[in-house]
Order: structure tokens, then sequence, then C-alpha cells
């Protein structure tokens, strides 16, 4: 904020209250208005949250004995932009552009009025106020948070919504955010509003840091607020139901935008990240996009073939067939049963045939069994096995 714009505004008309108003006055006048216009109930009024700005502007000037002072003798000096000599000057009033005054004196030598090197001095720290000036009180965007869930196998593949309790910074509801018993923080004088204050690194680098006096808030309560000691922010705890999409796996983490804690100043929320944990299910497991399953068969059905009923995951069994010969750990495929993708589609079911040899046998079980090994003695399945290890 420039000298110039400083001497042209009337901040007593800003708080609407004579220049003759008293520090009791003028704080009376300034709660009330930044209640009234305070962003935190006034959200998404971008109407609102310049208006506070040049309310807690005004504040910062007037309610300073000082600043006021060096405020007064400013305005007196140049009676809103018109310079008014002394005797001998021909009366009257002398318009000028201030910028022309402010913008340092002609030739190093004594400007016009007779102010040498600018009005810096004459002012002292009231106008030091830079670039600054025109960030205070921004709003401030809420932390992310993070929280765990744990689904079953199913809910994992098929989606689901789950209640999650979090707890977190919120505006703290006491005093609405304010940090303020009255709801009326001041300006922190030290990074005059934005949060943040620049110091020099060395080799013409400057780093910036957050506000040590407002710990990045921009406002510091005059009157701090019992429940959260002025920080404006205070432990919150509630419950959501949050929707877990289909398809999730293990260890997948979830952002939910805008599900973070509140934001303030009317400064949009953080986000909520979710860790989900899937339990392992009985039967089914999971490769990628594939469930996969195991399904025991007999030797008939392997050596013979058949048809194959095979269960799915939520859904009716399907039907598989099973061709004569089939090895035991031969894995089919049963397309669109597996988990759901992000395009909506889904992987398939990955089914490994697993041949069931019985304990028991039943006297006509072992005849036949016997007949076979009589049947088919000359054969040996182990001749390739011996004759490759030769060979290697």
């Amino acid at each position: 904020m420039s000298t110039k714009d400083f001497i042209e505004k009337d901040y007593y008309k800003v708080l609407g209250v004579p220049k003759d108003a008293t520090d009791a006055e003028i704080k009376k006048a300034y709660r009330k208005l930044a209640r009234e216009n305070h962003p935190d109930a006034n959200k998404g009024n971008a109407k609102a949250e310049e208006r506070f700005k040049e309310i807690s502007e005004a504040n910062d000037v007037l309610g300073d004995p000082k600043k006021r002072k060096e405020y007064d003798d400013a305005r007196a000096l140049f009676g809103n932009g018109g310079f008014r000599p002394g005797p001998g000057a021909g009366g009257g009033t002398f318009n000028f552009d201030l910028g022309d005054l402010f913008g340092g004196a002609q030739g190093g030598g004594q400007g016009a009025g007779g102010f040498g090197g600018g009005l810096g001095d004459v002012f002292g720290g009231l106008f030091n106020r830079g670039a600054a000036g025109g960030a205070r009180t921004q709003p401030r965007r809420g932390q992310d948070i993070e929280s765990e869930v744990t689904l079953s196998f199913t809910e994992a593949i098929e989606g689901a919504t789950v209640p999650l309790r979090m707890s977190s910074q919120a505006p703290c509801k006491a005093c609405s955010g304010t940090g303020d018993k009255n709801g009326t923080p001041r300006v922190c004088p030290t990074c005059v509003g934005t949060g943040q204050v620049t110091r020099g690194s060395g080799g013409g680098f400057s780093l910036t840091d957050p506000c040590p006096d407002c710990k990045g808030r921009g406002l510091i309560a005059e009157d701090p607020c019992d429940v959260c000691k002025g920080s404006g922010r205070a432990k919150s705890s509630r419950t959501m139901q949050v929707r877990i999409p289909a398809g999730v796996s293990d260890g997948q983490r979830i952002r939910l935008r805008g599900k973070g804690t509140p934001g303030e100043r009317g400064g949009p929320a953080g986000d909520l990240y979710v860790v989900v944990h899937v339990k392992d299910h009985a039967v089914f497991g999971r490769k990628g996009d594939n469930l996969t399953v195991t399904v025991p068969v007999t030797y008939a059905e392997a050596a013979l073939g058949g048809e194959v009923r095979v269960p799915t995951l939520g859904g009716p069994p399907v039907t598989l067939k099973l061709p004569a010969g089939t090895p035991n750990g031969r894995t089919m495929r049963a397309r669109g049963k597996g988990a759901v993708r992000k395009d909506g589609t889904r992987g398939d079911l990955l089914v490994t045939v697993e041949v069931s040899v019985p304990k028991d046998l039943s006297g006509k079980a072992r005849e036949a069994l016997e007949a076979y090994r009589e049947a088919t003695a000359g054969e040996d399945p182990r001749a390739e096995l011996f004759q490759a290890a030769k060979g290697a």
C-alpha cells in the first residue's frame, strides 16, 4: 500500500465514526463491522471479504494512538490531495498529483514543497507497508487429514459406504473461528495480515516463513478465546459417511477432495486421505483386476473331462467345460467375473484345477482302480523326467 493511498483514504468514514471519536468508540465500531463482514460468516462473498480488509486496515491505523496521530497529521498537511502552502504563496489551494511528490525528489535535492528524499522520514512507520498490505487476511486452505478403514474382501470388490470417525482441527465454535472472545481480532502488526514474514539469506536471496507472532493466521486476538487460546482452531470430532469405490486394493490410498479440515476466512477445506485395508477371503484371492479360486475335481473328471460348477463372488455359479486329460494345476478363465476396473468393466475369474485324491475307497472303487492300474502297467509317467535328467 503506497503512502498516497493512505493519505487519500478516509479511515474514519470506513469505520463510520467522527474524526474526534474516542478510542472506545473506534474499537466498538470496528468490532461491530468486523463481526458483520467476517469471511467465516460470509463464505464466498467477495464483497464482504474486501470490506473486512478495509475495516481491518482502518482499525490498524486508528486503533493505534501513534499511527492515528501520524495519519491525522498527514491528512491535515495534504488536505485530501490539495497542498496548502504557507504565507506568501498566493493563498488558496495548489493542487498537484501526489504521485509526483512521492515519486522522489528530482535531482537528488529538495523536492516539491521543500521535502527532500521523500516523506518516509516524516511519517515514520505508518506508511512502511509495501506490497504486503494488499494481501491481508487472505483465505487460508484447511489442512489435509488421513484416516484408515478396514473392508471385507467383498466390500473392496463391490464398493461400500462406511462411517469414519475423525478428529481434526476445525474453526472454534466458541469464537466462530476468530480466536477472539468478542469475534474481532486485529491484523497482526508483524506480518501486516499476510501470515508470512520475509528474511534475507544472503547473496540477494530471501526466504518466506510463517509469521512467528500470529502463527501464519494474519490475525491476533486482543482478548483470546478461552477454548482455542486465540488460535481460532479447536479439536473437533465428527463422523462422516464415506463412499469407497469398487475395486480398491489392500494398502490403496484414496483422496477425497474437500473432506479434510475446514479452511479459514472463507478458504477451501483440505482433503481427506483414506488408507484401505482389505481382509482375506476364505475362498477367493486377487491378482490385480482378476479374482482367483481353486476348484477341486475328481480324477475321473480330469481324465475323462466334463462340466464343473464354479462359485463366483456375490453372483450365481458359472459352469466351465473341463477338457479330457486336464492336468492338475491347470488354470481356466471365467470372463467378466473379477474385480471392477476404473472404467466400470470387470476383470476375470481365474479358476485353477486341483485333482482331489480320495483318502478312503469303497470296494467297487478300489476294484476299478486296481483294474485301471493293471491296464496301464506298461506306462511310466516318469520316463521323460529321468531322460531329461540324464541329458542335463
